[in-house]
């Protein structure tokens, strides 16, 4: 059986096939600047030479077409047609709180996301289009929701109410949903694995950073706390999303500049974090390479950026009581050794001691590693997420009506003995270039 995910954004739609007997992954890729010109489509099939097309994408439709013309193109392909595809998982962003997990798309379905529409102005929208065009491509398989906020809904009222009026919450269920759910699904169970522990008797704290950033408190295996909000705006300072800000401060530039509600949203959202205090850079390694040039802003942005993450972690820590462990995960948290250590550093106080070295080695996507110090009270563990298995694993359940919330449902991860072949075989080739990564495999 073969399961196809897909994670569409504005501009972009990632995809992944996954062959469900062999439990292989046959083929990833990414359509990028959709909607744009200059559109293309980058793409990795197994035991093949990776391919690059330029194509314009002016819709998702466009897209979704040209990543099915890839995937069964007798050069570069991976399956002979369509029909070998039973099922299709799609990344959504906010399901508001009508979702406590993932669903077979249906007409309420898409109402719903439909609905919460404004709650996700980035990314939902393009969702909803991405489904909307791999069912016209694949009108007769089912089509699975994963929604990233699915995850939080176990969050306790004092987590996730505002200090508003009540009625605002009655209403028009104003309230916090957070996101990355999957990614924080998955790193919590394989945390759970690393410290051979039952999940459901684990506190973790996950720092997902990506141009995207936020972090999760785990209480018991289960979401307790975390950064996002009732829009993915709040929390971190991200690459281009301011993150915690007075909630004033929008009024008062408005009645400064005469600068309309969605002109102050668009600027929150795309041109504020790290772009707005650099106003240059998104990129962390752009960021890195100007600050070994000297550049102020630049060293100014990544100082933010450390300095709010280390106050989640605080705070987290002490409403959790007890932590486990401290987690980095997605782009940044896995392959940046100079932003984790912009971020442990001063937190040795509090338990978060990282060895230096240990830290500098750890860099790459194909391995859980360890890079706190030897006598270090609280573990600090890399671990890169892997939400198209989420997505898979809930979609192939869906299928097969055995799915059902996370706290019922045993994912493959979730075994000691689990092993993703692929990454295993890059492990090894990595390891022959970096033989340390060895000695800090977790």
């Amino acid at each position: 059986m073969i399961i196809l995910t897909l994670n569409c954004g504005s501009s972009s739609a990632k995809y992944q096939v996954y062959d469900w007997e062999a439990r292989d992954v046959l083929a990833v890729g990414v359509v990028e600047k959709v909607t744009f010109d200059g559109s293309f489509i980058k793409h990795s099939a197994k035991g093949k030479v990776e391919r690059v097309v330029q194509q314009n994408c002016p819709t998702h439709t466009d897209a979704i077409n040209l990543i099915i013309n890839t995937l069964t193109d007798p050069e570069f392909g991976v399956i002979s047609d369509m029909h070998g595809i039973k099922a299709v998982g799609h990344r959504v962003l906010h399901g508001g709180d009508k979702f406590t997990h993932s669903v077979i798309v249906d007409a309420a379905a898409m109402k719903v996301f439909d609905d919460v529409r404004d709650l996700g102005p980035l990314h939902n929208p393009a969702n909803i289009m991405g489904i909307e065009a791999a069912q016209k491509v694949l009108p007769d398989v089912p089509h699975c929701a994963i929604m990233d906020t699915a995850w939080h809904q176990t969050m306790p009222p004092e987590a996730f109410l505002y200090a508003v009026p009540y009625a605002w919450y009655e209403q028009y269920a104003v309230r916090k949903y957070g996101f990355h759910g999957t990614s924080f699904l998955y790193t919590a169970k394989r945390a759970a694995v690393l410290l051979k522990k039952d999940p459901f008797e684990t506190n973790v704290i996950i720092a997902h950073l990506g141009n995207g950033a936020s972090i999760n408190a785990v209480k018991n295996g289960c979401s307790f706390d975390t950064s996002m909000g009732i829009t993915p705006l709040e929390g971190l300072v991200m690459g281009t999303r301011s993150g915690d800000a007075d909630l004033a401060m929008p009024f008062y530039v408005m009645r400064k500049t005469g600068m309309s509600a969605e002109e102050i949203e668009q600027t929150l959202n795309k041109k504020s974090g790290l772009l707005g205090i650099t106003g240059q850079y998104a990129d962390r390694r752009d960021i890195q390479e100007a600050v070994l040039q000297g550049n102020a802003r630049a060293a100014l942005a990544q100082d933010m950026e450390a300095h709010r993450i280390k106050k989640y972690i605080g705070a987290y820590q002490a409403i959790l009581g007890r932590v486990d462990a401290l987690v980095f995960t997605a782009g940044v948290g896995e392959l940046a050794p100079f932003m984790r250590k912009k971020i442990l550093d001063g937190l040795e106080g509090i338990g978060f001691i990282y060895d230096p070295a240990k830290n500098e080695c750890s860099h790459t996507r194909n391995a859980e590693t360890r890079i706190s110090a030897d006598h270090a009270p609280i573990p600090i563990f890399i671990i890169p997420t892997d939400e198209e298995l989420v997505m898979t694993e809930d979609a192939y359940a869906l299928l097969q009506g055995t799915y059902t919330v996370h706290t019922h449902f045993n994912y493959s991860f979730q075994s000691p003995d689990y092993v993703n072949t692929g990454r295993a075989a890059r492990l090894k080739e990595e390891l022959q270039k970096n033989p340390a990564l060895q000695s800090i495999l977790a």
